[in-house]
């Protein structure tokens, strides 16, 4: 894999020229930005995303999308994803920043197409938003699994970088004002869960969605 043409020309600390990090950045954030051109066009696509090991990332969608079979066809693409995780909150806007992660991931799609991959590959995109959630439903019809397009992009360049140290870096001269300077952790977590309206009586909360 190389990663000469991924290469940050600035903060060279951060560069890390591998995946490791990338399961967790994908779990974290579970939305990529898929980038290509399309008939001259530059287009970017939010979609649900899925770490496959040990170098592939998974998207899925509608057979009739044009922009996923569009994809299909091998055009080179690129999907990035971020996590915020704090604010860095310094005694000067200038020296403000943030703590983060991010990833963008170069290669081209291609279609899963044969049943047993397809299935698996639906399970891990499942399981990625929801852990656990695939041994808890039904498993999915011959109707659904043809309506349904699988995608992974086999990632041939990257560049992942982190700022998860920062602190405030003051000059001396700000240090001393009355300005506040700190670090403002973000937090993401999900509400309450709502049972939809036709849920029948006796129906509990299953795990999966007990533990998000």
């Amino acid at each position: 894999m190389s990663f000469d043409r991924t290469r940050s020309a600035r903060k060279e600390g951060r560069y890390e020229p591998d995946l490791s990090d990338l399961p967790a950045l994908v779990a974290d954030t579970l939305i990529g930005h898929v980038s290509f051109v399309r008939e001259g066009q530059p287009m970017v696509i939010p979609t649900a995303v899925a770490h496959e090991p040990p170098a592939s990332l998974l998207i899925h969608g509608s057979t009739g999308s044009g922009w996923m079979r569009w994809l299909a066809t091998g055009v080179p693409a690129a999907v990035s994803i971020t996590a915020l995780d704090a604010l860095v909150v310094a005694r000067s806007a200038f020296e403000s920043s943030m703590r983060y992660r991010s990833a963008v991931l170069f290669g081209t799609f291609e279609a899963v197409d044969e049943e047993p991959a397809k299935r698996a590959a639906l399970d891990r995109i499942t399981d990625t938003l929801i852990p656990g959630r695939v041994a808890e439903v039904r498993e999915p019809t011959a109707k659904e699994l043809s309506a349904t397009m699988v995608l992974r992009l086999r990632i041939e360049d990257a560049t992942l970088k982190t700022n998860s140290g920062a602190c405030p870096d003051d000059p001396d001269e700000d240090v001393t004002g009355d300005a506040w300077a700190g670090i403002v952790p973000r937090l993401i977590s999900y509400g309450d869960a709502q049972p939809a309206s036709d849920l029948r009586d006796g129906i509990a909360v299953p795990p999966s969605i007990r533990g998000l």
